[in-house]
């Protein structure tokens, strides 16, 4: 063992003892006091993470923010807990009308409702907005929204997509009204996330890029520099039209700046500089933080995964063997060891993380197969190297520039080393890599990233991350970063969600299933589902977290 994984079990014992306290102290309840309006969050992070188009934008840095900005028809709870994983009304009055045996809901669209720029909202502004997501081709285009009709042909022509008879806005009544092709029980989970944000219907056509887009949120976006900050200011227009979905925000202005470095970051949070970091603590910083400044750390359970594609469509990886290999290697102890320890990530071998529904305990990449990962298997990957004919070809692992990012990047390139690879590591401004790590273009054979759940339901993991439809080769927006199609795997996840609708328990066992046989064919690498650690400055009040969005900056305070 190394000296710096020595380092790293050494500090375990500290920072298991302080995780303890500090999620008992993780949130405080909400209050709607006047005194505590006001004032300037201020927001660290060592790079930026792409466009600012709320529809094409799919960060776990981002989302938080635009949930701030843009509403959709319905939203998630803005609340602590569990309850944040609930669906409320946001731009709608109320819960649709369904109708058509499940495919058809009927929206009643809110009055009295601005954009940023002073705009009213209209139905004519709903229906532009699912036009836009085909006609920007949003990373899940084809994956939440291609159940409406017309959705389609939108797919196969996005410049002159309608939607026709499948998004239906009716001025006179101010309905909307929604028809899929079959049932969906996931629907409203799906409009609720910022891919479905409702914009101006006058909004480009196009990535905005850097350009805000204005919104109805509590907040809006005043300017963003990717190479500098992104500032955020109270809408003008805002009035608050339901607390669940779109509180008022407490702070007047939120400013996010990007640069330096992690340790950087944690200094002027100590020194009062700043109010937050959204790269992980470093791990030596971390266990002194949880003995000298554990009222500043927050430690919340994430639905999440750390994972590494692999690229089933270039060598070494087209080769099953090869994929199955650097499983059995990898140890993901170490991996652990690498985020910070037990107290803060747990090993795993499936796609669906532990809390997620349709999760099975469930591990084959072991020295001993069964419910759980327990030590890699060096001599069976070694085998399965040599049945694959690869060994000795080139391997590059792209990560991004963050300090576990990088960390977990070189470890990798240690183990295909020793599998008798010729590894290398690249590591890229974190502004890009996801985006890069997408492209087929690129050519990247295996890379570090990271999936956070959009709402609760499997196929928001394996049909977004595996699935056919969310591979589209040329493109910075496909998730499916493996590039793997599986016809049988595909089907079988659309008979799943359709079989959601109708029988809830057998659905899930059938996506666990699916898991299984996904992992078969070793697409990916999971190494370890994580917990969310923030540390924030002692001015910082009311902390709340979400299942969904993570930490709620609009309903923080600071003093």
């Amino acid at each position: 063992m190394s000296e710096s994984l020595s380092l790293m079990s050494r500090m375990r014992g500290r920072i298991l003892c302080g995780t303890a306290a500090l999620a008992l102290g993780a949130a405080m309840p909400a209050f709607a006091d006047e005194s505590h309006y006001g004032g300037t969050l201020k927001l660290l992070g060592v790079s930026s993470e792409g466009t600012l188009d709320p529809m094409i934008n799919y960060t776990a840095r981002y989302w938080p923010l635009f949930i701030w900005t843009h509403d959709g028809l319905m939203a998630f709870k803005k609340v602590n807990g569990p309850e944040s994983a609930e669906v409320v009304p946001d731009l709608a009055e109320d819960m649709p009308v369904l109708s058509n045996d499940g495919k058809t809901y009927t929206f009643k669209l809110r009055q009295g409702i601005k954009f940023s720029n002073g705009k009213d909202l209209t139905v004519e502004d709903v229906v532009a907005s699912f036009q836009r997501i085909f006609k920007v081709s949003s990373p899940t285009s084809g994956s939440f929204y291609n159940g409406i009709v017309g959705a389609d042909k939108c797919l196969a022509e996005a410049a002159t997509c309608t939607l026709e008879g499948g998004v239906i806005g009716d001025a006179a009544t101010n309905t909307i009204t929604i028809n899929l092709v079959a049932p969906d029980a996931e629907f409203l989970y799906k409009i609720a996330v910022p891919h479905a944000s409702i914009v101006p219907a006058d909004t480009i056509m196009k990535d905005a890029g850097n350009e805000p887009i204005p919104g109805t949120g509590s907040y809006a976006f005043e300017s963003y520099d990717p190479n500098a900050s992104l500032i955020m200011v109270r809408n003008p227009h805002f009035q608050e039209w339901s607390k669940e979905a779109q509180p008022k925000g407490y702070v007047d202005r939120i400013e996010y700046t990007f640069g330096g470095t992690e340790e950087a970051a944690v200094n002027a949070i100590l020194n009062g500089q700043a109010d937050f970091m959204y790269e992980p603590v470093p791990t030596d910083r971390l266990a002194e933080l949880s003995v000298s400044h554990p009222d500043q750390l927050r430690v919340s359970p994430l639905v999440a995964w750390w994972y590494a594609p692999l690229n089933v469509n270039i060598a070494p990886f087209n080769s099953l063997e090869a994929r199955q290999a650097i499983n059995y290697a990898v140890d993901r102890d170490a991996l652990v060891s690498i985020f910070g320890g037990p107290a803060l990530a747990t090993p795993v071998c499936t796609i669906l993380p532990p809390d997620m529904p349709g999760h099975v305990d469930r591990c084959d990449y072991t020295a001993d197969p069964g419910e759980f990962w327990s030590a890699p298997d060096m001599d069976k990957a070694l085998e399965l190297v040599e049945a694959s004919g690869t060994k000795g070809q080139k391997v590059t692992v792209v990560t991004d520039d963050s300090v576990t990012s990088r960390g977990v990047g070189t470890y990798l390139q240690t183990v295909l080393t020793d599998l008798g690879y010729d590894a290398t590591v690249q590591s890229i401004s974190g502004d890009i890599q996801f985006t890069y790590i997408q492209n087929t273009n690129n050519n990247v054979q295996i890379s570090v990233t990271q999936w956070y759940q959009d709402y609760p339901a499997p196929s928001n993991f394996l049909n977004v991350l595996f699935g056919c439809d969310s591979f589209t080769p040329g493109s910075d927006s496909s998730v499916n970063m493996s590039g793997i199609c599986d016809k049988g795997l595909d089907d079988r996840m659309k008979a799943a969600m359709a079989l959601g609708s109708t029988d809830h328990e057998a659905a899930l066992k059938e996506w666990g299933d699916i898991d299984y046989d996904f992992m078969k064919l070793a697409p990916a690498i999971p190494m370890f589902t994580p917990k969310d650690v923030d540390l924030i400055s002692s001015r910082v009040g009311n902390y709340e977290f979400t299942s969904q969005f993570h930490w709620l900056v609009g309903t923080a305070w600071v003093q």
